[in-house]
Parts: C-alpha cells; structure tokens; sequence
C-alpha cells in the first residue's frame, strides 16, 4: 500500500515537473515568437564614423548604448554604396542588377519581391516613414507611409510607435536622411568644433575639409538623437524584450573615396542589432554578412516561409552564435551614379578583390568634385601638391583590377594585384567573382548610361538618360540564382 502511495506521489511529483518545464517553455517562446522589428537607416554613413566602432571624436552615446546592449558586427557589406539601388537592394533581398533598379534614381519594377510585404501577409503592421527613393511600387508593401518628418525626417517616428496598432507586431522601416548633404543644423545635439575632426589620410587636412567633417559628425548625431528617443520609447511601453531593433546605413559617407566606392569606406556598413529576449548585450561578430542577408534574416525571425526571388541568407543563428558562419563571399556592385561606372567586388576572407570594366576613365562621384572636401582636394590637384593616398579619385588610367590584403591594409591603399606572391589569391577570386556573374546574370551595358555630369577639364555630357543597365542584357531581374556564398 505505502510503496503504492509512493509511486503515485512519484508520478504526480514527474507530471508537475513536465508541466512546469513546458510552462516555462511555452512563456520563453512567447517572449520571442513574432518579434517586433524595427530597421533603423543612416543616410551616406561610413562604418566607422560611430563611437562603438572606435572613431574618438563622433558623439553617438544612443547608438553606442544600441552595441553595448546587442551585437555589433565587424565585417558587415553593402550590394552597393548609392541611395536608390543599396535601398532596393535590402528590401527585396536581391543584387541590385537582380532588382532591376541597379542605377540611381531608377524605381524598383512591380513584381519584384517585398519582404516587408510577406511580413504584412502574416500579420505584421508595417510602416515605412523618412527617405524613400525606391520608387511607387516599393511602397505598396506598407500599411503606413511618412515621409518622414523635422530636418532628418526623424521627427514623426515616435508617435508612430505610440500609436500603432496593439494587437499585431509590426515592422518599421525608418530611414532618416541623416547624414545626407546638405548639412542641416538642429537642436538635437552638441555642435562638434573642426579641431575634434578625424580627417582620413585620403582627404586634405585644411580648415575646408575639417569644418566639412565636423558638420557630417552633427549629422551622425541628430539619427544617434532620435535612435535614443525609439530606444526610450520601447521601454516606456514595456516591449523593448522581444523588439528587434537594427541599424545600419545605406552607403558610405558624401566624401571622396567614399560615397558609391567599393573600398571600405564606401561599401562597408555600421550595423548593430538589439533584442534584450535572445541577444547577449555586449557582443561582436566577425563573421561576414551582406545587407540583401536582412530581409531573409528578419523572415526567418518571424516564422515566414522564405521566397525563392530572395538571393540573401540568413544571419539568425549569428545573433545567438556570433562564431557562426553563414557566408565565405560579399558581393558589390558600383553603377551609375552620376557618373558612368561599372565595377564589382568581392570580399573573402582578409581579402578584397576590385574588377574595374572601364578603368580608362576617372571613378568619380559628385562628392569627389563639388562641397568643401572635394573642392579644395582638386584645387591641391592643380597645383600639384597631393600626396600619394590623395591621388585616387584622379587617376586615370585605373587598375583594371585590385587585390587588397584588408587586415594590413584598412584604407586599401597598396594595390597587390601584380605581385607574384599573390597570384593564388588573386585566381580564387577572380574565379568567384566570374561564378557570381554568370550565375546572378551580372553584365557591362554595350550603350551604357552616359555621364550626367560634366567630368572636370572634359566635354560636356549628350543629354541625359537612363540606357542600357547591367543585367538587362540576360533579363537577370528574372534570375534568382544567388552566386557563390560558402566555399566548397
């Protein structure tokens, strides 16, 4: 009888501890089932132009607080470093040639995939408020459109929060036009002086090129600003455990050598992410990523199937295992932008590989030429007084390729192309790059798309218009085959 009793009391003491244990179960997958997603864009912001990445000078106690509390990625890559196409780009989660808007201010085509638009269809309330430049069709994907509002387009971003819906999760896409030029003052933050000014070794250290940094450093710390008014506001409402909150840029800062450039000055982003639920606080990654990887990720975090259309992968289990891998590959595209143009590259490893289709004439961007920075920098030019690391943008003829060797070369500088020691690395990659072509349906326009500015000391440009873009060639819009991403 006792022995019967005490079986008895074993089973109900085993039965409370499964159901205890599924309890806890059941509440941790209800803290991180269907996350709240909020994407936060810098407009022309270089990866290491925050404090968490160490620049000394740059006040972003906000976004420093965003890396000290989540993950911080080291090795973090662009498709492309120019407005219109890097934006297509991310929310379709394909190559800017795959997209069919690969060139600036070209709108994505209807049909394209929106993974805001299948978050939507499982039940997200979506919102997109600040910078658009992705055409009318982009934005079908929205349940809410803002332009944004106040001088960086940030002001209205909080009273979206307090007033979306309550019963969904939602997505927002907010994109300020901080750091874009022209600089715009505010109230928002502490004015930074030119003697606090980092200045590359690429620009002219002058009174010009400081006081041009210093007002792109107030930019940085108006969306720093706003980031902490998003960050406070998650807490006011006691959901800031199961909101991720990411952020990252568009392209590289409105500099020369920067701005639509395949240097890391240029194609590599800032980006951190934010989910108190699941994310350790404190963490790096060094494990390489791409930003058409984002809408993939964020798919996966929401429980939606993925969308064959979509080329990136996901980084979920980074977020956890911040050693794990998901890529050995980066791929970026430089086209027109202004300026005719039509590079690629890729990242491996420590290295960066440039393959240049028209190294016969200048790469120039409108911040190379116009604004401060680039004016006094042509001015030393015609006076022959530049140094060696300020003679890129003024080159002509270009290496047809480059090969840099990142770790011991962070401003990619020492082109390593023609050395013998590194014709293994230089082969590797040339047959990567030439395997992402012909399987993404990448191609060099035959009637490209003309300058629509007037390069410095040559003819003017014939009229304007959108030509020939890389992919249409092999109809790539249509393909969906993402390239190499892991080595075999």
């Amino acid at each position: 009888m006792f022995a019967l009793l005490r079986s008895s009391h074993r089973l109900l003491f085993l039965l409370f501890v499964v159901l205890f244990n599924q309890s806890g179960f059941a509440e941790n997958q209800t803290t991180t089932a269907n996350p709240n997603i909020i994407l936060i864009f810098a407009d022309d912001v270089s990866w290491n132009d925050l404090g968490c990445y160490g620049h000394p000078s740059i006040r972003t106690p906000h976004l420093d607080r965003l890396a000290r509390e989540g993950l911080r990625f080291d090795n973090a890559y662009l498709t492309t470093s120019s407005c219109s196409p890097s934006r297509c780009s991310v929310i379709t989660g394909r190559y800017p040639h795959n997209t069919g808007a690969p060139e600036l201010h070209t709108p994505l085509p209807e049909g394209q995939v929106l993974f805001p638009q299948l978050l939507r269809e499982a039940g997200y309330y979506t919102v997109i408020s600040g910078k658009q430049h992705m055409g009318d069709y982009a934005l079908t994907a929205f349940d809410h459109v803002s332009k944004g509002k106040g001088p960086g387009r940030e002001a209205d971003w909080v009273p979206i929060l307090k007033k979306r819906p309550q019963d969904k999760p939602f997505f927002c896409w907010f994109a300020s036009v901080d750091a874009h030029r022209a600089w715009q003052a505010s109230k928002e933050y502490q004015p930074h002086q030119p003697d606090e000014v980092v200045v590359p070794p690429y620009l002219i250290d002058s009174p010009e090129t400081r006081r041009d940094l210093a007002q792109y450093y107030d930019e940085i710390s108006r969306i720093d600003f706003f980031t902490g008014k998003i960050l406070d506001e998650l807490d006011a409402q006691g959901i800031a455990d199961n909101t991720l909150v990411l952020f990252f840029a568009d392209n590289g800062r409105p500099f020369p050598r920067c701005k639509t450039r395949l240097y890391d000055s240029g194609i590599k982003t800032p980006m951190m992410v934010r989910w108190p639920a699941v994310i350790k606080p404190g963490t790096v990654t060094k494990s390489l990523v791409s930003t058409i990887d984002i809408g993939p990720t964020m798919l996966a975090l929401a429980g939606v199937a993925p969308d064959p259309r979509i080329q990136g992968v996901s980084f979920q289990k980074v977020l956890t295992q911040p050693e794990a891998k998901v890529r050995d590959y980066a791929f970026a595209e430089h086209n027109w932008h202004v300026f005719k143009a039509h590079e690629r590259m890729v990242r491996s490893g420590h290295w960066l590989y440039i393959r240049n289709a028209w190294p016969e004439q200048r790469n120039l961007c409108v911040e190379s030429i116009e604004f401060p920075s680039g004016e006094v920098l042509w001015q030393r030019f015609k006076e022959g007084k530049l140094n060696e690391f300020q003679q890129d943008v003024f080159l002509k003829p270009r290496p047809a390729e480059e090969l840099y060797l990142v770790t011991e070369d962070p401003y990619q500088f020492h082109n390593l192309a023609a050395k013998p020691e590194n014709a293994g690395e230089l082969s590797r990659l040339r047959k990567v790059l030439d395997q992402w072509t012909e399987e993404t349906g990448d191609t060099v326009p035959k009637n490209p798309t003309v300058d629509r500015n007037q390069r410095p000391g040559e003819p003017a440009p014939p009229e304007f218009e959108h030509r020939e873009m890389p992919g249409d060639a092999k109809q790539a819009k249509t393909i969906n085959a993402p390239g190499p991403i892991l080595a075999r």
